[in-house]
Order: C-alpha cells, then structure tokens, then sequence
C-alpha cells in the first residue's frame, strides 16, 4: 500500500522571523559543534579521535572551550526544537520528532557540567581517577538518554516525511538514525577506532537534523 500524503500546515509559522530565526539554532549547532570539536581533535597534544571520545576534550587546562561548546550547541538544538515543533504542529511526528531534539539538546548542555574523567594518556600526564567519579556517571547517564533521543528523532522524522510523501527525505532520516544506532553500538562493543565511528555517526545524525530545520527554512 502507498501510504497517503499528510497535508502539511501553512507556511505562516515558517515566514515568522521568530520561527526562522530558531530553526536556524539546529542548523548552527552541528557547525559550532562539529567545527569546534574537531578543531581540537586535531590540535590538542595526546588527543588521539581513534581512542577518546569528543567528551574527553572537557578535560585539562583547554578543557573549557569543550565545556562551553557542549552547553552553546545545546541552547542552539534546543532553539532548533522550538523551531520545528513551529513548523510541524498538527503533522504526524510533529509532536515528538522536536521533543526528541529538545531532549537531544538538554542532553548536550548537561554534558558540559557533567565531566568525563581523563586518563589513558589524555590530557597528557594525567594518570586518571580509580574508579568512576560522579562526573562520569552524569555524563554517561546524560550521554544514553542524548544519544537514545536523537536516533528516536530520526526514525520520527522519517515517519513524518513518508507520511507527507517525501520519500528522500524519509530515507535520510531514517539512514542518518540507523547509521548513528549502528555506530553507538560498535562503539559500546569496543570495536576497533570505535570512537572515531561513534563521532562520524553522531556528527551525522546531528547534521541530517540541521538538514531538515534548512529544508523547512526554504520551504
């Protein structure tokens, strides 16, 4: 069966300033934290993306710049949700594809308080805390539920789109989740260079929600 196309809501929210300007948050957020993140990836002494996390960036004296991006590109996604739920009201999905967002950006602002201890060579010359400090259990905590929230997202967002009949934008959605469901998973298993896969995978979701806000900006 084809399933039928959902009438869309006006266009009116979308040409509020106001609307455009918080869809646009979800399109920042993945640039500020993308650029930000990886920036330092490259640069930071003993930082090696095949071994830490991003997380591990809130770590030692430029720990800072990662904290604060954390908590930046969460207002943002938060901003972004706010948009999109402008947009979708009275759509299949249109209810929790930006609740799930919302949750996604509340996770990554927590994340910049909530510390993941160092160790393992980074930062450089810190042997690391026995054990798990409360830092660590916040931020893995925070980490499940952000992660769980914004894969969900791109499942929701691709029921949406297949119900208003916009076939490539379902498939992305839903490639951009499950790659990022696949990559959480790798990683929880340990496989090799797993945090590597675990950023491209997450910075790919992140982005495909950044996709969508620019989609229904031009809309």
């Amino acid at each position: 069966m084809t399933a039928t196309p959902t009438a869309r809501p006006t266009a009116t929210s979308v040409r509020d300033p106001r609307t455009r300007l918080l869809l646009s948050g979800s399109v920042a957020a993945v640039g500020v934290f993308g650029v930000v993140s990886l920036t330092q990836a490259a640069t930071r002494e003993g930082f090696d993306l095949t071994r830490f996390p991003l997380s591990a960036l809130s770590n030692g004296d430029l720990g800072w710049v990662q904290i604060t991006n954390f908590v930046v590109s969460g207002v943002l996604a938060v901003a972004g949700a706010v948009g999109l739920h402008r947009v979708m009201r009275g759509t299949p999905g249109g209810t929790w594809a930006p609740r799930l967002v919302a949750v996604w950006g509340i996770g990554l602002i927590l994340s910049g308080p909530f510390v993941l201890q160092g160790g393992g060579g980074f930062p450089v010359g810190d042997p690391g805390v026995p054990g798990m400090t409360v830092g660590t259990i916040g931020h893995l905590v925070v980490g499940t539920v952000a992660f769980a929230a914004l894969i969900a997202s791109c499942f929701v967002l691709g029921r949406h789109y297949a119900r208003s009949g916009e076939r490539g934008m379902a498939l992305g959605s839903r490639a951009s989740g499950s790659a990022f469901l696949v990559g959480d998973l790798y990683s929880m298993a340990g496989g090799p260079a797993g945090a590597l896969v675990l950023a491209i995978t997450a910075l790919t979701a992140m982005a495909w929600v950044g996709v969508v806000a620019h989609v229904e900006l031009r809309r």
